[in-house]
């Protein structure tokens, strides 16, 4: 199921680089056919990459562009040489490190798995995080050839200036730590065992046969004609032309825009690349983007983009127009229009269509029994859902087979809208368009949303990390999650932890994108059992490395608006033993697990007045003492329930027997008025 799928919106970052490996080669040669270089072409400069280590944290290198110096040390598993420089890399690490020298290693070997390098650095003592180099196109750039090389780079021209073992590396960053130029150096690569880059040098690739297809397949549905990407791939000459943006942008992983990383899970809804897509895409701009015989699959085809891609709608609601000014912060806008369907439908699809892609930063739908006589929604009036949602870039929504969401009769259509200026004053003019079944589908849907709205993130802090659940009082299905934050969440990841307190990590996304929000739909439905929690962490950079941060220098807390932040993880379920005709009421107990799971950082199912942050946990902690019964220096569940009516109580959803609560509706009568219900 794609439920709010959010995703393609082009921010292809523009570079002048030449087409190429951006990589100067020295005099060597490269030993051809056995895989293993006895020497490769070293760079002189390296070029922007992303990958992930082992622990499934992301590293960009240009972020790092603040530092004195940066030191990649090749790494292969089992291999003696490096595990005997260990203890040299702590040192040279605890020499520089406080000197603005950045540490990374990074294993380019395709026989080591990420388990087997996490147990690898433990054997090793290693403390510097090991990246995933899968595709080998990180390392084959640098010319790395066997493990333990060391490469040293001058984050201020991103120029190699040594290349060789380390040992050798000390007068280099002697000399980048006090400032002053230098120049290459390269050494012998040392005794370190071999790694083999098979498709170094050796790849033919044809732009007609290998590279047209790919591009087709998963590019051209946004890189048309009409399409949200920034620019229509119609000809072999215009994807030449994109070349090294093409490169740049699979190399830091923000192409295609789907970010759950590989090591973890298996999603319906894939669009990535795959492996041996990534490397011919990358080997074939790296070769000079060759034209090749044959001819061109991309220009035989007019590929434009479709206005409805689902076809023809059923239902068509306009949204009411709104002024998007150029500057400034906008409130967000609650408009309502009335009801038109006179009789109750079953939605199983949804497409909203923004009128200002740039303008629009979300859009949140809900039903209400009546219209409100001022025009003017309410999320905690909302009733039932019209499975449709919206954010920066996305696709149409589907329900899973035989499953949707009811839609009554009559009654009003209300938006949350969040729109941000972008320099140029705008009119929007959105529409969400519906989808229904025929008959009634057998499945009921449902949706809650696990939130912090208590987080609390220091000015300055790179890391800063936060968590939340909820707990599920019966059985239940997973369908999909949707992760959710603004400018400063660094990652996310669900995990499940089940009754008899094992742990298994169902999605991660070790780089978390503001840019590209969607719904990450499992292959296969994840078994809830009863009493298991869905745990979400966030990670939040708070600090000047983050391009993306309005101001490092403030504390940030839970806010509506993108400077503000939020935990925001929704995902979609249904329970195991509700049909439409046999239907349950368990969204009441689901719900008062939440409060807990909001502010239980350390997942103990109790609050100590440590974990007590933001509004509520300064509500809560006014009354500590009075709320904890038992005087045993924490709330349980039991006396958090006493807070809640204490607090206000919680707010009906009001929902009806056939339909199912949106996600703002959930989130509004989880507790009371100040549960944040947007996003």
């Amino acid at each position: 199921m794609n439920r709010a799928k959010f995703g393609i919106l082009g921010l292809l970052a523009g570079t002048a680089a030449l087409v190429g490996c951006s990589s100067d080669q020295s005099s060597s040669a490269l030993a051809h056919g056995s895989g293993v270089a006895a020497t490769a072409p070293m760079a002189t400069k390296v070029d922007n990459f992303m990958l992930v280590d082992a622990n499934m944290e992301a590293h960009e290198l240009y972020r790092l562009a603040d530092a004195k110096a940066i030191v990649i040390v090749s790494q292969s598993n089992g291999d003696a040489m490096m595990r005997g420089e260990a203890p040299a890399l702590k040192s040279l690490k605890a020499a520089y490190a406080a000197k603005g020298v950045e540490f990374m290693m990074i294993n380019s070997n395709l026989k080591d798995t990420r388990e087997a390098i996490l147990a690898e650095a433990d054997k090793a003592g290693y403390d510097t995080p090991i990246l995933m180099d899968s595709y080998q196109l990180v390392g084959e750039s640098l010319g790395v050839t066997r493990s333990a090389e060391v490469i040293v780079v001058d984050p201020k021209s991103w120029k190699v200036v040594y290349h060789g073992t380390m040992p050798g590396s000390s007068k280099a960053l002697d000399a980048l730590v006090a400032g002053q130029q230098v120049a290459m150096a390269a050494a012998a690569p040392g005794a370190g065992a071999p790694i083999a880059f098979p498709e170094r040098g050796e790849v033919k690739v044809s732009y007609a046969k290998d590279v047209a297809p790919i591009l087709e397949a998963k590019c051209v549905a946004c890189h048309e004609e009409g399409g949200i990407g920034p620019f229509a791939m119609t000809n072999y000459a215009m994807v030449k032309g994109f070349a090294p943006m093409i490169r740049e942008v699979i190399r830091t992983d923000r192409m295609p825009p789907y970010h759950a990383d590989p090591h973890i899970g298996k999603f319906s809804d894939d669009k990535r690349l795959t492996a041996d897509e990534t490397k011919t895409l990358v080997h074939w701009i790296e070769a000079g983007a060759p034209r090749g015989d044959g001819a061109d699959p991309l220009g035989a085809v007019k590929h434009v983009a479709q206005e409805w891609p689902l076809g023809k709608p059923d239902l068509i609601i306009d949204v009411p127009a709104f002024k998007i000014p150029a500057s400034g912060v906008v409130d967000y806008q609650r408009p309502a229009v009335a009801g038109t369907l006179t009789e109750g439908k079953w939605v199983r699809a949804s497409t909203v269509k923004p009128g200002s892609r740039q303008g629009v930063h979300h859009l949140l739908t809900g039903w209400m029994e009546t219209m409100p006589a001022d025009g003017k929604s309410s999320e905690t009036k909302w009733s039932a859902s019209l499975g449709a949602g919206y954010a920066v870039g996305a696709e149409s929504s589907m329900e899973p087979a035989n499953a949707g969401v009811y839609l009554p009769p009559g009654g009003a259509i209300g938006f949350q809208m969040h729109y941000t200026p972008y320099g140029k004053e705008v009119v929007d003019k959105s529409q969400v368009a519906l989808y229904f079944y025929d008959k009634p589908p057998e499945l009921i849907m449902h949706n809650v949303v696990i939130m912090d709205p208590t987080i609390e993130i220091p000015a300055g802090e790179a890391r800063h990390k936060e968590v939340a659940y909820v707990q599920f009082p019966h059985d239940a299905l997973l369908y999909s999650a949707f992760p959710h934050a603004h400018y400063r969440a660094y990652s996310a990841d669900l995990w499940i932890q089940y009754p008899d307190g094992k742990m298994k990590e169902l999605l991660a996304l070790p780089r978390y994108d503001f840019n590209w929000q969607r719904s990450y739909t499992f292959a296969e439905p994840i078994k809830v059992p009863a009493g298991s929690k869905l745990i979400s962490h966030y990670v939040y950079d708070n600090s000047a490395r983050n391009p993306s941060n309005p101001d490092p220098k403030i504390n940030v807390s839970w806010g509506e608006q993108s400077f503000q932040e939020m935990l925001f993880t929704s995902v979609n379920y249904r329970w195991v033993n509700e049909t439409a005709e046999h239907r349950v009421d368990y969204e009441e107990e689901l719900a008062k697990t939440r409060l807990l799971g909001m502010m239980d950082d350390n997942l103990d199912g109790k609050l100590e007045k440590a974990e007590l942050k933001g509004s509520i946990g300064r509500q809560l902690l006014k009354y500590f003492d009075v709320l904890d019964k038992n005087h045993d220096g924490y709330l349980d569940a039991s006396e958090l329930a006493a807070a809640q009516g204490m607090m206000g109580g919680r707010r009906s959803g009001g929902a009806a027997p056939t339909a199912k609560p949106s996600e703002a509706a959930t989130a509004a009568s989880a507790f009371n008025s100040d549960s944040p219900t947007s996003r």
